[in-house]
């Protein structure tokens, strides 16, 4: 179990890096916030053969981006658009199975010091695993919450249209896993002009491979910290689950009326990174005060129009619809799986209404029904590993490739741009693919899909 001082430790060694520079952006490695970085557009970092994405070693090179198609981006546009060319004109290329922002790593599902090891690891139900599996689970999770990322830094503003009130700050490496969501998730910035509907995790097609990919982030981080190439992130199989049958001390915790986490739960003293404020002009003003961030809190079932999970005829619906996407690609989709599994459509496919996935964060309630912010709960992890096995029982289903992401004018959810804010480029498109392509497979459970 986690104490106090444990769950302290990590907030005592935030600090914040003050760059007085106009360039600045999110999930940056920390090796290309460098004045020098923002000056030449270069995000080439040296590999441990001291050449720049470890072309010495055969491991990739810096290469120029192609000129992009779209119409120049105004000065004061949304920082995050035509992800990472806005402020990176050059960028590693890894070959063959390396990965990562110097190709020091390996592409998911690969592992050795020559990434030539192909490993398919398990995801399994958290009810599956053994006692002693659960608390090695939370363990790391405290581990990742308390442990400074060495790689990566995150944004924070209070004021999005003046670039030289940014500032980079150091977190943990749980809670860059969580800036990433809440980053991708704020309303997009056209001539400085808010438009509060759209961001690039959500609404539309780019949402079951961007979150896929934001697991995979998580996941292989903290098999990197922990040296253990088998840690999985299990999942939760809501489905008709009564009362949340997980929220109880020895798993996730159970709760009072106010929402608060029973102390004696793990995640009790766990506090919310950019919680307080959600205005649309800021970016996480907050990430290294710890006494103004709320603690994760949880309220289970008492939403009025929230008083169930969805349902096992609800995943089966939603599952026979067979088209990724329709137009307009949006929260407005009909006979979608996208939408519905997003939770913007009934699993009809003909009634625009809350259900599936949107459903799930409105019955637990608390910090997970704060979208930007939710996955500051666990909970958030285990709901959408089980959101992802059912996009990936549809893919087995259909046979789903990338050729199935539809083009779309959806602002960064085309199948070619890169997902924002991830390093290196992972296209859309890439993500509609076998799990297994990527390292993991689910379990069989209960009343399986």
């Amino acid at each position: 179990m986690v104490s106090s001082k444990d769950q302290d430790v990590m907030f005592s060694i935030v600090i914040f890096l003050a760059f007085g520079l106009c360039f600045v952006d999110s999930q940056f490695p920390r090796v290309c916030t460098s004045e020098a970085s923002f000056r030449t557009k270069t995000c080439c970092p040296l590999w441990k053969d001291k050449s720049p994405c470890g072309s010495l070693s055969g491991r990739g090179k810096c290469i120029a981006w192609a000129a992009s198609t779209a119409k120049k981006i105004p000065q004061y546009n949304d920082d995050r658009l035509d992800w990472p060319r806005h402020y990176y004109e050059n960028t590693c290329e890894c070959f063959g199975n390396y990965s990562g922002f110097n190709c020091g790593d390996c592409k998911f599902g690969y592992h050795g010091e020559k990434c030539d090891r192909k490993k398919i690891n398990i995801r399994r139900e958290i009810r599956e695993l053994s006692a002693l599996e659960q608390r090695r689970f939370f363990s790391y999770l405290a581990l990742a919450k308390t442990t400074k990322s060495q790689d990566f830094v995150v944004l924070s503003t209070g004021d999005r249209h003046h670039r030289e009130t940014y500032r980079f700050v150091d977190a943990s490496l749980y809670d860059v896993f969580v800036w990433m969501h809440y980053y991708s998730m704020k309303p997009i910035m056209i001539n400085s002009t808010f438009i509060p509907e759209k961001n690039f995790a959500h609404q539309g097609p780019v949402f079951p491979g961007w979150h896929r990919l934001n697991l995979l982030f998580l996941e292989r981080q903290i098999q990197l910290m922990t040296r253990d190439e088998d840690f999985t992130i299990p999942y939760y199989d809501w489905r008709s689950d009564k009362n949340c049958s997980i929220c109880t001390d020895e798993l996730l915790g159970t709760n009072d009326e106010q929402g608060v986490i029973n102390p004696y739960s793990y995640f009790s003293f766990w506090r919310a990174i950019c919680s307080g404020f959600n205005f649309p002009d800021e970016y996480c003003p907050l990430a290294d005060s710890e006494y103004k961030m709320e603690r994760v809190h949880r309220k289970p079932g008492t939403t009025p129009y929230a008083p169930n999970m969805p349902t096992f005829q609800d995943v089966e619906n939603t599952l026979k619809l067979k088209n990724f996407d329709t137009p307009p690609y949006n929260e407005t989709s009909l006979y979608s799986f996208r939408n519905a599994l997003e939770g913007f459509l009934s699993p009809d496919g003909a009634t625009l209404k809350r259900s599936m996935h949107n459903l799930v964060h409105i019955y637990i309630g608390g910090t997970m029904s704060q979208i930007p912010i939710s996955s500051n709960d666990p909970f958030f992890l285990l709901h959408h590993s089980f959101v992802d096995k059912i996009f990936e029982s549809w893919i087995v289903r259909y046979n789903g490739s990338p050729m199935t992401y539809p083009e779309n004018n959806e602002i960064g959810q085309g199948p070619n741009d890169c997902a924002t804010p991830f390093f290196p480029c992972y296209k859309n498109k890439d993500f509609i693919s076998r799990s297994e392509e990527l390292g993991y497979q689910f379990s069989t459970y209960a009343g399986d899909m």
